[in-house]
């Protein structure tokens, strides 16, 4: 009979022995049966059945003893529970194996690495738990795992510590909260080849974004060296993602790369089996992985989600464990696991929370990777200097909030009880993140001096509802939580897009019913993402400023050059946003500083001439044809290239802003065309900003050189209206709802109807006064762009405006 085996070879494990071989050694044997024949790498092992385990428990009589142990222990005692785990574990370490349980070990191990080769070849013996993985609850993560073993008496110990991990603090209590039997649960183990990623790099992916659930990208986090320390949350991983639905048709989809510090590296050790190091800062300093091993990996983490969501008959996004062998040369995947958070969540309904203060950037602490998209407020308890074994003494109150290192499952018991966690180490792949999100609580994770900065006592705002950068504030911040039912949103037949600032929120709002991206602004990324002047980074090495030039270089680490960096840090944040609407247009307009905001850029002294009203002076296209810019632009237009035809997001549409002339168009097409960047080819559509007063009054003849005007109301406003809406003293003439600035609307629209090129409009206006957004409808307007908070209520306020119309 199948489940009387004590052991059984990796490979005869299928989905249906979850009882005897635990959740993850199903997952593996299943994939070696299907996914390896389709070239998904899986290194070979065996298995320790649950039966094994049972059966040694029973021997060494200590099921009794347990069960009598835990029945006496009061659970929510953390000091009870921890001598109750640490006795518990004790007892199952020092037990025996029965002969014939260890010698059925001893044979697989033999035949797995060969008899000669017991202290050359390491092995890793991973937990795999029968309750791992189910629907309604996730026990992965909770027992051990021990790399490099080597020689029979190493790999018996190790076997029976990941027994005795079936009984540690968390697992204890955890099965207790869920109401499953202390021995309702069994353990098998894997005995499985080790990947010298001690001589390359290991890792965690998604085939899911982990904070948004958006369903169309694979997350990667990855770091040099063994994966453990990635799991842990021990350093800060390089993190990659991918676009999954142009993946499969063959582009290289990569729309983001982050560079982690990775500082520590875990290898083989001497008298240990494994050591911590620091990472040699030149490793640390490039990306553990090459673009052709992150298409790689991405495309066997969609085999490994296709394969499961047909084998469950529904979609099932998976968490995969990946190593890259250094000796070999070649990735492997270790682990794979149902997603068990954002597959849970209903997709028709949408929470958002949304802080009020507007000068909260002066209340900043620190910034870290946002877990999960919540905000809440909480008296911090720092746990600098306090060891795990001396929890129970922490007089930790539930609503604290948790700041530490990092965390590994001993601290769980104080994790429930936080209303948010923050750490200084590890990435959204870690121990806290991964429990955060189980929790239901934000997290901030890698925000490096967190225990060094915030002390006990002090009341923070921890928001992760900003994007994917997380922000501690100072003191409690007033914030509100909206809940949308997307089933209540009714359809319109005037578009409603979005305005996307940053590439960060994307993710977050692609379930929202948005028609595209009315508005993303290259000057956001170039401020955020790339951090520099453009021409300073071109040309700091001639300006002689060894400041400017080391931060230059601190900037560039990961890229080959200052030229590659800028484009393909600036290609990653538009492709982001692509990515989220895709195949819905989004319209991207090329940087439009002004003299004085470009100045205030790290090297932008060198390059920006002083001008009286940067307002009206050298912005938008006047810069593009320009000597002086020229060379900056075209990096602009080639990351728009490389997003469209390397990654393949052509629904990515260009739009020249502040626009005066045609001559002024036609000089900018031709920079364009130098850099390979041509209105027409492979679709490319261009727009034009309409913001000046002459791209109304000439839109005729503008028309004949575009493919759609998008509406600039507040530069098109103050122009019409003769004023400087930064002025104080003459703002509160600002009025966008001017009827001369109407009439230069009505005027627009009629003509772009008449061409036969498209007009929508960007701006608050339409979200802000419903009258001005009956205005637009009743003209005609093609679409209408909101940001993000404001497109639920803009959408209701136009189908009530199409409503009204049709009623009369």
């Amino acid at each position: 009979m199948m489940n009387n085996k004590l052991t059984m070879k990796l490979i005869e494990a299928s989905i249906g022995d979850i009882d005897l071989v635990g959740g993850k050694n199903a997952s593996l044997g299943e994939m070696l049966q299907h996914l390896k024949p389709l070239g998904v790498n899986i290194p070979d092992g065996f298995i320790v059945t649950s039966h094994s385990y049972f059966q040694f428990i029973r021997d060494n009589n200590l099921d009794h003893t347990i069960r009598a142990m835990i029945d006496a222990t009061d659970i929510s005692n953390l000091q009870e529970l921890a001598y109750c785990g640490s006795r518990i574990r004790e007892l199952i370490q020092a037990g025996e194996f029965p002969k014939e349980i260890e010698q059925e070990i001893i044979n697989a191990y033999e035949q797995l690495i060969g008899k000669d080769n017991m202290y050359k070849v390491g092995v890793a013996v991973r937990s795999s738990a029968t309750a791992e993985d189910l629907p309604d609850a996730s026990f992965a993560g909770q027992q051990d795992t021990y790399l490099n073993i080597r020689g029979q008496k190493e790999l018996l110990n190790a076997i029976k510590n990941c027994f005795a991990s079936l009984f540690t603090d968390r697992a204890i209590s955890y099965r207790e909260a869920f109401k499953f039997g202390q021995f309702n649960v069994g353990l098998s183990v894997c005995v499985q080849l080790m990947v010298r990623s001690d001589h390359g790099a290991a890792g965690v992916a998604f085939s899911i974004d982990t904070e948004s659930g958006f369903k169309d990208a694979v997350i990667i986090n990855g770091s040099y060296g063994l994966g453990e320390l990635v799991v842990q949350g021990a350093v800060n991983p390089d993190e990659f993602i991918v676009y999954k639905p142009l993946l499969k048709q063959g582009y290289a989809s990569i729309v983001e790369k982050k560079l982690g510090n990775k500082q520590l590296k875990m290898i083989y050790g001497d008298s240990e089996m494994v050591k911590v190091i620091d990472t040699p800062v030149k490793m640390a300093d490039t990306y553990c992985l090459s673009d052709e091993q992150i298409i790689l990996l991405s495309q066997w983490v969609c085999i490994i989600e296709e394969y499961y969501s047909s084998l469950k008959d529904k979609w099932c996004p998976m968490d995969v464990e990946w190593a890259h062998d250094g000796i070999q040369n070649t990735l492997y995947i270790v682990q794979a696991r149902p997603e068990t958070i954002h597959s849970r969540r209903s997709s028709k309904s949408i929470t958002a929370y949304k802080i009020n203060e507007k000068d909260r950037d002066s209340k900043i602490l620190l910034r870290g990777i946002a877990v999960g998209d919540k905000i809440a407020s909480g008296r911090i308890h720092n746990f600098q200097g306090i060891g795990k074994q001396d929890m129970h003494k922490i007089d930790f109150q539930t609503g604290d909030v948790m700041v530490v290192e990092m965390t590994d499952p001993d601290w769980e018991p104080i994790m429930k009880k936080a209303a948010a966690i923050i750490t200084n180490k590890g990435g959204r792949t870690c121990h806290a993140a991964i429990v955060a999100r189980e929790l239901g609580v934000p997290a901030i994770v890698g925000c490096d001096k967190a225990t060094d900065t915030l002390d006990t006592g002090m009341e923070i705002t921890v928001s992760c509802a900003e994007g994917d950068i997380g922000f501690v504030y100072r003191g409690a911040i007033p914030y509100h939580k909206f809940e949308h039912d997307l089933a209540d949103l009714p359809q319109v037949n005037t578009p409603v897009m979005m305005n996307i600032g940053s590439p960060d929120i994307a993710f977050q709002y692609a379930d929202y019913p948005a028609k595209g991206v009315g508005l993303a602004r290259e000057e956001f990324i170039i401020n955020n993402y790339i951090k520099v002047h453009p021409m300073a980074l071109l040309k700091h090495e001639e300006l002689n400023d060894n400041q400017l030039t080391s931060y230059i270089l601190s900037l560039i680490k990961g890229y080959v050059d200052e030229k590659s960096y800028f484009i393909e840090k600036l290609s990653y944040g538009i492709a982001k946003i692509a990515s989220a609407y895709y195949p819905n247009k989004v319209i991207v307009r090329f940087s439009d500083f002004k003299t004085n905001e470009y100045y205030n850029m790290p090297g932008g002294k060198y390059f920006e001439p002083g001008e009286e009203n940067p307002m009206i002076g050298w912005r938008g296209a006047s810069r593009y044809y320009s000597k002086a810019y020229r060379e900056a632009f075209g990096m602009e237009c080639q990351a728009i290239k490389r997003v469209r035809e390397k990654m393949g997001l052509d629904n990515v549409v260009v739009m020249i802003p502040f626009c005066r002339t045609i001559d002024e168009l036609l000089h900018v097409y031709q920079v364009m065309d130098d850099y390979g960047l041509k209105r027409g080819q492979n679709g490319m559509e261009v727009y034009l900003m309409a913001e000046v007063p002459s791209n109304v009054i000439l839109a005729e003849e503008f028309a004949e050189h575009i493919d759609g005007f998008s509406i600039g109301s507040n530069d098109l406003t103050q122009l019409v209206l003769g004023l400087d809406r930064d002025s104080a003293l003459v703002s509160g003439l600002y009025n966008e709802r001017n009827a001369a600035v109407k009439m230069m609307i009505t005027s627009l629209i009629r003509t772009a109807k008449r061409k036969g090129v498209k007009v929508g409009i960007c701006g608050q206006g339409p979200s802000d006064y419903p009258d001005f957004a009956q205005f637009l409808v009743e003209e005609g307007i093609d679409s209408i762009s909101v940001t993000p908070d404001s497109f639920m209520k803009t959408v209701k306020a136009v189908k009530e405006i199409e409503d009204k119309i049709l009623a009369y």
